[in-house]
């Protein structure tokens, strides 16, 4: 009887013991609505409170105001040339001028017997009249022949990108791929490039961050400055999307705060979120079982918290043992780099009516734990000790 009653006290204590987790705590005051998102604030409002739907209004609130500025006076050519590509130059039926031609490293055009031109940061109409006027001056025409210049195959461009983007840095844009290569389109006249644009080197960055200041956007080129607008690329009108070359800076200022607006797919967002996922819950008793990579599981940009937890597996199913599952999703300040954890109680957030004000934003490496609730803890530890001391140990209890 003593040895059964020893069993029965660490039974009762194995099953006793899956007490409730402590509250997620956090520097920042997101339980208040005052961290990176006003989504992450606590659930515990009532929902008859007239305030309670108001994110938007908490994260606009924190947006700081700039006075206007002047775009400045330097306009980039639509088709800036920049060292390494590959131009096509055809000078009447010239044999000695025409050909293909590659811009040096100095980002000057070399033509045989001509001194060096001038080509970084031009167009290809500017250079057909300098290659024209040059001809002339250098004694090989007594009058400027028709000339044509036109880009052929851009090089690569190796782009510093600072400020409100996911991955700050230089990047490299502009090079197709051998797969990718269309010989025919670059064999067309008036063939081009596009693929080293403003946008280009934005999502090359990760993407702008929601606090980004679209508005703003500063493109330097040797000591030449200009203010880029960007806005229109959200709602899908035109912008400011300039050709770069190598050497360019891009600055995305940031108004600090965050901006639900930016929250949808766009030319200048991330590709996508990749977002670590964990998920041992049941009916399934392994990630494989779950569908969960190895390690990470990619969402569309502007999904949401729930949205993740329910493609993970965590929503639904018998409604006894899965209703009182919660998650907890582990995030980071982009602007302060201060982590934040924010825990959920699935089946609360899918019934409330203020769903979206308490849903928040996934943003790039995030990541999120699915825990069972608390019969299915039961269950499971009550077949473990039905395991480890036998079924009448149970019976007994």
């Amino acid at each position: 009887m003593r040895r059964l009653n020893a069993l029965s006290v660490a039974a009762m204590t194995l099953i006793c013991g899956c007490a409730a987790m402590k509250t997620p705590e956090n520097a920042e005051p997101a339980g208040e609505g005052r961290a990176y998102q006003a989504q992450y604030r606590s659930t515990e409002d009532d929902l008859r409170d007239a305030r309670l739907t108001r994110s938007a209004v908490l994260n606009a609130n924190r947006c700081t105001t700039a006075s206007p500025v002047s775009p400045g006076a330097w306009v980039p050519s639509a088709e800036a040339l920049s060292p390494g590509d590959l131009v096509s130059v055809s000078v009447g039926s010239d044999a000695v001028f025409t050909g293909a031609f590659e811009i040096s490293a100095d980002g000057a055009l070399r033509l045989p017997h001509l001194s060096p031109l001038a080509a970084l940061g031009r167009d290809a109409a500017a250079l057909e009249r300098d290659v024209a006027e040059r001809l002339v001056r250098e004694g090989f025409y007594r009058r400027a022949p028709r000339v044509s210049v036109r880009l052929a195959d851009p090089a690569s461009a190796r782009i510093l990108v600072s400020g409100a983007v996911f991955e700050p840095g230089q990047h490299a844009i502009g090079r197709v791929g051998g797969e990718d290569r269309d010989t025919a389109r670059q064999d067309a006249i008036g063939a081009g490039g596009g693929t080293r644009s403003v946008s280009a080197a934005l999502r090359a960055a990760g993407g702008i961050r929601p606090d980004a200041d679209l508005a703003r956007v500063r493109l330097t080129r040797a000591g030449k400055a200009r203010i880029l607008d960007l806005t229109g690329a959200i709602g899908g009108q035109a912008f400011e999307d300039v050709s770069l070359i190598a050497g360019d800076r891009v600055e995305v200022p940031s108004r600090g705060c965050f901006q639900e607006a930016l929250m949808v797919p766009n030319a200048v967002s991330p590709p996508g979120v990749s977002i670590y996922l964990s998920n041992l819950t049941k009916p399934a008793d392994a990630n494989a079982l779950s569908a969960i990579g190895r390690e990470t599981r990619q969402m569309p940009y502007g999904a949401r918290f729930l949205q993740a937890v329910t493609s993970m597996n965590c929503v639904g199913g018998t409604q006894m043992t899965n209703a009182d599952r919660y998650a907890v999703l582990f995030s980071r300040n982009p602007m302060t780099g201060a982590s934040v954890v924010i825990e959920r109680r699935i089946e609360d957030l899918l019934r409330r009516a203020d769903r979206d004000d308490l849903d928040p934003y996934l943003l790039p490496g995030d990541a999120i734990a699915c825990y069972d609730s608390t019969v299915t803890n039961i269950t499971d530890i009550a077949r473990s000790v039905a395991t480890v001391f036998g079924a009448g140990v149970l019976l007994a209890l």
